[in-house]
């Protein structure tokens, strides 16, 4: 009997989904998941016809397939990854191929690369993105680790990828590298949707805009410069309407947002190798702050905010929030992309921007019209210190940052909350500022630990015994 050629482990949404699209690319698999009728239910419904067998054990699943085996591994993050490869390892050989698809955090994936080298098994952590729909026809897929086992299975990762200007698929680089770059992927997500969501509230509680009007403005933003995913996607969700009681669904969905822990990682990952991302960690915080709506709603009879007014010129206005996206959207793929050239000195992963950034250009959540011009701007200044001062993003940036300037002081006038704007506005004046107020930090530093400090005037290290013992 012939052996299947790829295996897949997990039969939630992505998996089920990310089955049949490599079963639609040609080749055969055998899938698993611990609570079986969940195979039996795929095979007999989804899978049917196709060239998918299910199977009820790890070492059916093994048994089943070609050699060297190759397994991707569609589950939780975690403890389930680590309780699932010790199901498999009794029954796996030298050379076979483990691929975790899973959020898994980049330093979990490095751990258990190093142990199965022990015995010979390849690992390779691949972010996945592009959500359901990605899965099934085409995300955008980022492996790292062994490089001998991504050239196993090189062909049906490329070609299970969505392709834009070729595979959105591309080795990332050693050991946790696929991860790390897909944990940083997803802050640069949690940045843009946060900024997305204060721009329709500055237009909502300040303009004064119905989501159906907001929806308009947005597919005509859509359709310039920034159009992307996220803002596609934004259109969709502000136009649909309630099938329960016919309002605007977005207005009858409670503001508390969900969070799965990658954007939350981007932030710490971030501090642990001293790169700024305040877009992103204002993000993060944005989410943190929603979950508290008790708190909020008390806290809404007892702190007051300021005389509510509108803005003078409603048109003007809309011009500035859309200046204020730009300058956001931006913000969040310069301090992503910061991350990852510092993590590159960091960690040794042979990190190449450009191509990071086309294969970011199909599939994925934060796909978008931008990255042909990220992508060129890392082509044309491999040693780009940062994107913002990539002359096309300079001049773009400088065209704009009145706009978000703008948007920014009467969001606070107004007293309607601009974490990632105000933050990406912040970070835009501190890195254009050749001196910040930093030397006082030191002064301080100085006095109360004895910490040194350096001098502008000469080279060298000093201290100051600022108390006078007189």
């Amino acid at each position: 009997m012939a052996k299947q050629q790829i295996g897949l482990v997990g039969l939630a949404v992505m998996g089920e989904n990310l089955a049949l699209n490599i079963e639609s690319c040609g080749y055969s698999v055998a899938v698993f998941n611990r609570t079986t009728s969940k195979v039996t239910r795929f095979i007999d419904n989804r899978a049917q016809g196709k060239d998918v067998v299910g199977c009820m054990s790890p070492k059916e699943l093994c048994d089943a397939l070609q050699k060297p085996r190759k397994i991707i591994l569609m589950v939780k993050a975690g403890d389930p990854v680590d309780a699932m490869i010790d199901q498999f390892r009794p029954h796996l050989d030298r050379g076979d191929v483990l691929i975790d698809g899973g959020n898994s955090h980049f330093r979990d994936t490095e751990r258990r690369l190093e142990d199965l080298a022990k015995d010979g098994i390849l690992y390779i952590g691949t972010g996945v993105s592009g959500g359901e729909e990605g899965a099934r026809f085409g995300p955008c897929i980022m492996p790292g680790g062994s490089r001998k086992a991504y050239d196993l299975v090189k062909d049906i990762l490329e070609r299970a990828s969505a392709q834009v200007d070729g595979p959105c698929c591309t080795y990332i680089g050693d050991r946790g590298a696929g991860h790390f770059v897909k944990m940083v992927h997803n802050g640069i997500e949690y940045g843009i949707m946060q900024a997305i969501a204060e721009v329709y509230h500055l237009l909502s509680a300040f303009a004064q805009m119905t989501p159906n009007e907001i929806s308009e403005t947005f597919a005509n933003w859509n359709r310039g410069e920034m159009g992307g995913y996220l803002t596609e996607i934004t259109v969709d969700c502000l136009a649909r309407h309630d099938d329960l009681t016919d309002q605007p669904l977005v207005d009858v969905i409670l503001d508390k947002a969900g969070q799965k822990g990658t954007g939350k990682w981007t932030s710490q990952a971030a501090m642990d190798i001293g790169v700024a991302v305040p877009t992103i960690d204002m993000a993060v915080e944005g989410r943190i702050l929603s979950s508290l709506k008790d708190e909020r709603m008390a806290a809404g009879s007892l702190l007051k905010g300021p005389r509510v007014y509108r803005p003078s010129n409603r048109t003007q206005f809309i011009n500035h929030c859309r200046a204020a996206l730009y300058c956001s959207v931006v913000c969040s793929y310069a301090q992503g992309l910061a991350m990852l050239r510092e993590a590159d000195k960091e960690y040794h992963y042979a990190l190449q921007l450009p191509e990071i950034a086309r294969i970011w250009k199909g599939g994925c959540i934060i796909r978008s019209k931008l990255l042909d011009p990220i992508a060129l701007a890392y082509r044309q200044h491999p040693n780009l210190a940062n994107l913002l001062v990539a002359p096309t993003f300079a001049q773009a940036v400088n065209r704009r940052s009145r706009g978000l300037r703008k948007a920014v002081a009467e969001g606070v006038a107004a007293g309607i909350p601009v974490l990632a704007l105000g933050a990406s506005l912040a970070y835009i004046d501190s890195y254009r500022t050749a001196r910040l107020p930093q030397n006082l930090t030191q002064a301080q530093r100085d006095y109360f630990g004895a910490h040194t400090y350096n001098r502008t005037d000469r080279d060298g290290t000093f201290h100051t015994e600022w108390m006078d013992e007189s």
